[in-house]
C-alpha cells in the first residue's frame, strides 16, 4: 500500500481543520477578551470537547449531518471530509482559544492605556497592538492543536475519510506491524514537520524577525499546494465508483475482488474502508458509496429491525423489497457464502465444559469470558441469542476483530461471537457452537448497489458473474490467506486468488 495519496488527503484535512479551528477560536477571543461570561462560557465548551474521545466525535457527526441533510437537501455530505473536518476543527479550538484568550488577558495594561493615548481606535489597537503582542502565544496554541489533530485525523477513517489511518487499520486487522508502523510513523513525522515549521513562525512573532515567519508561511502554503496537486491535479477520474468496506478482512478483500473486476472493465473505482455496518447502509443508501457488501441477518435485524428468524429464502426475498421500497438500493444478489455470527470456544475447553452447543454454554457462562468484537454486544442478534438461551457471563470483554482469535487462544477470553467464514476458525481449532434454537439469522452475503449504480447496466454486467461464485471454503482461504501470521498476502492478491478459485 503506497502512502502518498494516503498522506496527501491527511495533509489537506488536518490542514483545513486546523484553519477552521483558527476562523472559529481567534475573534471568539477577541470577544472573550471582553466579557468574562463569554470567555467562561467559550473556554467550558471547549474544555467540554476535549473530554469527548475523538473517535466518538468524528462518529456522531455522521448521525447528525444525516439529519441535517432532510433539511438542507441531499447534496449534503455526512460520509468522509464534511464531518472529519467539523470534528477535528472542534478538537483543535481549545488550544488556539484558551492561549489566545491568555495572551489577551496577560497584555500589559501601561501598553493598552498608552494606546489609547494617542488616540487609537478599537481596530487600530487590535492589530498594531494586541496582534504583534498576542501572536507568539496564539500561534504556541496553534502548534498544540495541530499536533493533536494530525494524530487525531488517523482517525477519520472510520467515517470514510482517506488519511494515514488506512495503514494503520488495515495493518491492525491483519497484524501487518510493518503496515502499522508506517502509518504511525509518517502521522508522526508529519507532525513533528508542522510543528518545526509553526515553531519557526511563533519563534520570528516572537523575536520580531519578518524572514522567519514569512519563511515559515510559505512553507505551510507549500505542503498545502503540494497535497492539493496530489490529491487533484494528478487527472483522476472525479466519476469514480466508490466501494464501501466494514473493518474486517473479509470485506476489504470482497471490496478489492469488486474493484478488480470494475477496473478490467475500465471503471475507476476508490475504496473507503473500516465502515461501521450502520455507516456504511446509510452511506449505500445516499451514495456517498455506490457499492459494498452486506449479509441478510445484519440487515434484517439492524436495518429492518426484525426480531424473526424466516427461512432463507423467503428472508432474503423480503430484504430485496424492503431495500428497494425504503432506501431505493438495489441488492444484485448473494455471493454464495454465509458468514454467519457464531459463538466459538478452543476445542480443549469445548472437551473441557463438554460444549456441543450454546445450551450446553448456558449452564457454565457464569464461569466463563465472553468476548466480542466492537459491534457484537450491541447488535439485536446477540441480544437475540442472550435472551434465548439465558447467557449470564462472569465477564465480557470487546477486541478488534482480529485481537478476539488471540484473546481466545491466549485464555483471555473463553468464549467468542466469531465469524464463520473466518479462515481462523480451523487454524485455531476452534469449535462454533450449534444454534438448536435458530436465535442467529441467515447471514448469506449480499452484494448491494446504490440508487444510482444500481441503474448503471455497466456496474451491474461487470459484477453478475460475482453472484453465487464463492463458497465458504473459498472465503476462508481467502481470509485466512490474510490474517496468518506468515507468508501474509496482501487484499489486493487475496481478491486475486479468490477470483481464480471462484472461477473469475
Amino acid at each position: 500500500m503506497g502512502l502518498g495519496d494516503q498522506l496527501a488527503a491527511h495533509v489537506l484535512l488536518s490542514a483545513a481543520a486546523i484553519a477552521l479551528g483558527i476562523v472559529v477560536a481567534l475573534p471568539l477571543a477577541i470577544w472573550a477578551s471582553r466579557s468574562e461570561k463569554v470567555a467562561r462560557i467559550s473556554l467550558a465548551f471547549a474544555s467540554l470537547v476535549q473530554t469527548i474521545p475523538a473517535l466518538a466525535l468524528l462518529a456522531l457527526f455522521f448521525p447528525i449531518l444525516l439529519s441535517l441533510r432532510s433539511v438542507l437537501g441531499e447534496g449534503l455530505p455526512t460520509l468522509g471530509f464534511l464531518p472529519a473536518l467539523l470534528a477535528l476543527a472542534l478538537y483543535a479550538l481549545l488550544p488556539i482559544l484558551r492561549n489566545a484568550v491568555t495572551a489577551q488577558a496577560n497584555l500589559d495594561p501601561g501598553v493598552i492605556e498608552a494606546a489609547h493615548g494617542v488616540g487609537m481606535g478599537f481596530r487600530q489597537r487590535l492589530w498594531l497592538v494586541e496582534a504583534p503582542l498576542s501572536a507568539p502565544y496564539i500561534m504556541a496554541g496553534i502548534r498544540t492543536a495541530a499536533v493533536w489533530t494530525i494524530g487525531a485525523a488517523t482517525l477519520a477513517t472510520t467515517i470514510g475519510q482517506k488519511s494515514l489511518g488506512d495503514p494503520i487499520f488495515a495493518g491492525l486487522q491483519t497484524q501487518n506491524w510493518a503496515l502499522v508502523l508506517a502509518g504511525c510513523i509518517a502521522s508522526a513525522g508529519l507532525a513533528l514537520l508542522a510543528d518545526t515549521i509553526l515553531g519557526t513562525i511563533e519563534r520570528g512573532f516572537r523575536d520580531r524577525r519578518r524572514s522567519l515567519w514569512l519563511g515559515g508561511l510559505v512553507a505551510v502554503a507549500l505542503g498545502i499546494g503540494a497535497a492539493l496537486f496530489a490529491q487533484f491535479g494528478s487527472g483522476e477520474d472525479e466519476d469514480a465508483v466508490v466501494i464501501g468496506a466494514k473493518g474486517f478482512s473479509e470485506q476489504y478483500i470482497l471490496a478489492r475482488l469488486i474493484g478488480q473486476r470494475l477496473e478490467e472493465e475500465g471503471f475507476a473505482v476508490e475504496y473507503r474502508d473500516g465502515l461501521g455496518s450502520a455507516v456504511a447502509h446509510s452511506a449505500a443508501a445516499s451514495g456517498e458509496v455506490d457499492i459494498y457488501v452486506d449479509y441478510t441477518g445484519t440487515i434484517w435485524a439492524n436495518q429492518m429491525n426484525r426480531e424473526d428468524n424466516l427461512p432463507r429464502e423467503e428472508m432474503y426475498r423480503q430484504i430485496t423489497e424492503w431495500e428497494t421500497a425504503n432506501t431505493g438500493m438495489h441488492v444484485l444478489g448473494r455471493l454464495g457464502f454465509e458468514n454467519a455470527y457464531g459463538l466459538a470456544v478452543t476445542r480443549e475447553r469445548a472437551r473441557t465444559y463438554g460444549l456441543g452447543s450454546i445450551e450446553d454454554l448456558a449452564r457454565v457462562a457464569p464461569q466463563l469470558t465472553v468476548g466480542g468484537d466492537p459491534e457484537f454486544f450491541e447488535r439485536p442478534e446477540w441480544i437475540a441469542v442472550r435472551d434465548a438461551y439465558g447467557l449470564r457471563f462472569a465477564a465480557r470483554r470487546n477486541f478488534s476483530p482480529t485481537f478476539m482469535y488471540n484473546a481466545l487462544r491466549s485464555g483471555e477470553a473463553d468464549v467468542i461471537g466469531a465469524y464463520t467464514s473466518d479462515g481462523r476458525i480451523e487454524a485455531d481449532n476452534l469449535t462454533i457452537l450449534d444454534d438448536p434454537r435458530g436465535a442467529f439469522p441467515n447471514y448469506d452475503a449480499v452484494l448491494l448497489l446504490s440508487p444510482s449504480a444500481g441503474s448503471n447496466e455497466g456496474i451491474i454486467a461487470a459484477l453478475e458473474p460475482l453472484i453465487g461464485a464463492i463458497d465458504v471454503g473459498a472465503m476462508r482461504e481467502a481470509n485466512y490467506s490474510v490474517d496468518r501470521e506468515e507468508d501474509k498476502l496482501s487484499f489486493e492478491e487475496a481478491a486475486r486468488q479468490l477470483a481464480e478459485r471462484a472461477g473469475l
